[in-house]
């Protein structure tokens, strides 16, 4: 406690106790001064609150303010006193242990730097010995991988060339495919060819005019069996083609959700689509029982009636018919011609968008009919007016000529040469250069045709390098990968040396000046023949302002 006087408002004084208190805590600094001849310290404000205390958890609580070690370092040196002793009068010491050290012979420098120099030679051949044993051990693995490698490679390549000839082989015997036939017309030639020389050379006279007329039946009774083979496979491939649209129609929407899962969904078109789909495979088979066929019909009967109209009546016409002659007991290979009209006119039912809405997503028909105006032609040979995608028009055409069809039947009958095989070339050359992404559009102005020129006229119909002449194995890939293809751009190679050859970063250092020569030839030679076709020779004055600004 402590009194203090008051000053009352008599004049008189009055003693009052005041209560001080002592804080159990430091105040926070909250801004000031301090005299530094006294050390007192002015806070510019403050507060007399008791801060509230933290309730005790029973939790030892440390602050995060740390304690730092200054530490100091200083040496010092200690004294050490030795001594010796040594024999004197009054005193013996024992040399019991001690050791006779005699001088040995005395080398110079210079021997002693030959003996080291020595001793590193001997150190660096062991070294060399074994650094050149691992690396030898080293080639020995790479050369034995590297054979592991051809020999696979040899192996793989034989499997594919035998695969591939048991294809054309099957394909020869049960031809399907346009390429199957191309190979039999192939055939045919070749077999007409070498008859017709063997005939020139042994025969003369008479004799040669009955063999030639005898070898014209025999081509004509081949060409014959082939068209018979090209109507089964043109059928068979039709019904793939069929079953193909309506599965296509068929299946359920998919997309991919954010977690990568497919998901899929069927619409009422779609189950509308199947439904369809599901009846023509039923009617369209064949060697059924005859109950199976009837309920078959019945539940066809029952779709169709669906709906009122002309096709609607024909088809329920047909199916009548159909019971009719069954109750009579017709035969099933005289009821073939009545099943096929059916089955058309059920598929002409289903390609219907007013019958089966799915359709209308898959087929080809413009939403204008006057758009079918547009873009046709006329093919001199047929008479036929066909649209534009059914003329192949060559880089060198200046006009429509013939159709797509025209060509095919002229190539049969003439020449018969085979190619699917330069269709098959330009197909991966186009591909490759999509991968590039540089925007490259001289590769799809060309046409099979004119690859066809530049790969048997320019190239020899061989590889650059190694003279492979296995079409199946060559392809056609730039020459200057940095700029695009073009027929003055390119090298004919196999697929392992085009791989290599992408692979190199400067052809002046891998090639020899005279092959490059000889490319660059080949590459004027190019120029000179797609100079005279206007849309190429843009392109080609592009390319020599390209090269002569590098």
């Amino acid at each position: 406690y402590l009194a203090t006087y008051t000053l009352t408002d008599s004049g008189s004084f009055r003693d009052v106790a005041v209560n001080i208190k002592r804080p159990t805590y430091r105040k926070p600094f909250l801004g000031g001064f301090k005299n530094r001849i006294t050390g007192m310290e002015f806070h510019n404000a403050g507060s007399q609150t008791i801060p509230k205390k933290r309730p005790d958890k029973g939790i030892e609580i440390f602050c995060r303010e740390t304690q730092t070690v200054f530490e100091k370092n200083k040496p010092q040196q200690t004294a050490n006193t030795t001594s010796t002793q040594m024999t004197k009068v009054g005193l013996y010491v024992s040399n019991r242990t001690d050791k006779l050290i005699s001088p040995r012979k005395y080398f110079t420098a210079e021997e002693y730097h030959k003996r080291r120099l020595k001793a590193v030679i001997v150190l660096q051949k062991y070294f060399r010995r074994w650094h050149a044993t691992n690396v030898v051990q080293k080639l020995r693995e790479q050369m034995r991988l590297r054979l592991e490698w051809e020999a696979q490679e040899d192996l793989r390549k034989k499997r594919e060339k035998e695969e591939r000839q048991r294809r054309e082989h099957e394909g020869k015997l049960n031809p399907k495919t346009k390429e199957d036939f191309e190979l039999l017309y192939q055939a045919l030639e070749l077999w007409r060819q070498e008859e017709t020389e063997r005939i020139n050379r042994t025969l003369t006279g008479a004799k040669r005019k009955a063999a030639l007329c005898e070898l014209l039946e025999q081509e004509a009774q081949v060409i014959a069996s082939i068209g018979r083979h090209k109507l089964n496979g043109d059928e068979e491939n039709r019904h793939k083609a069929i079953l193909h649209f309506l599965n296509k129609c068929a299946q359920p929407k998919r997309w991919r959700a954010y977690d990568g899962k497919i998901t899929e969904m069927d619409t009422p078109y779609i189950l509308r689509s199947r439904e369809l789909l599901e009846i023509y495979c039923s009617i369209s088979r064949n060697g059924i029982p005859k109950d199976e066929r009837i309920d078959v019909l019945l539940t066809l009967r029952r779709t169709v009636a669906e709906q009122e109209c002309k096709l609607a009546q024909e088809i329920i016409e047909l199916i009548d018919r159909e019971f009719d002659l069954m109750s009579r007991e017709v035969k099933e290979c005289n009821l073939q011609g009545l099943r096929k009209r059916i089955c058309t006119l059920f598929l002409q039912y289903i390609k219907t968008p007013e019958f089966n809405p799915e359709v209308t997503r898959i087929l080809k028909v413009p939403p204008d009919p006057l758009m079918l105006y547009k873009n046709i032609n006329f093919c001199h040979s047929c008479e036929n007016y066909l649209p534009s995608s059914q003329f192949p028009i060559p880089a060198n055409s200046r006009t429509i000529g013939r159709c797509r069809l025209c060509c095919k039947l002229d190539n049969e009958a003439r020449q018969r040469q085979v190619f699917f095989k330069y269709k098959l070339i330009l197909k991966n050359l186009r591909k490759s250069e999509a991968d590039y992404e540089d925007d490259a559009k001289i590769v799809f102005f060309v046409q099979y045709q004119d690859l066809q020129y530049i790969i048997d006229n320019i190239w020899g119909c061989q590889s650059a390098l190694s003279a492979c002449s296995d079409l199946y194995d060559l392809v056609m890939v730039r020459w200057d990968k940095q700029q695009e293809w073009s027929p003055w751009n390119t090298i004919l190679l196999t697929k392992d040396e085009a791989d290599a050859h992408l692979k190199l970063c400067s052809l002046q250092k891998a090639y020899e000046e005279t092959f490059i020569h000889r490319i660059k030839h080949k590459h004027i030679q190019a120029k000179t023949y797609f100079a005279q076709i206007p849309v190429m020779a843009s392109f080609l004055h592009r390319s020599d302002n390209q090269v002569k600004a590098n």
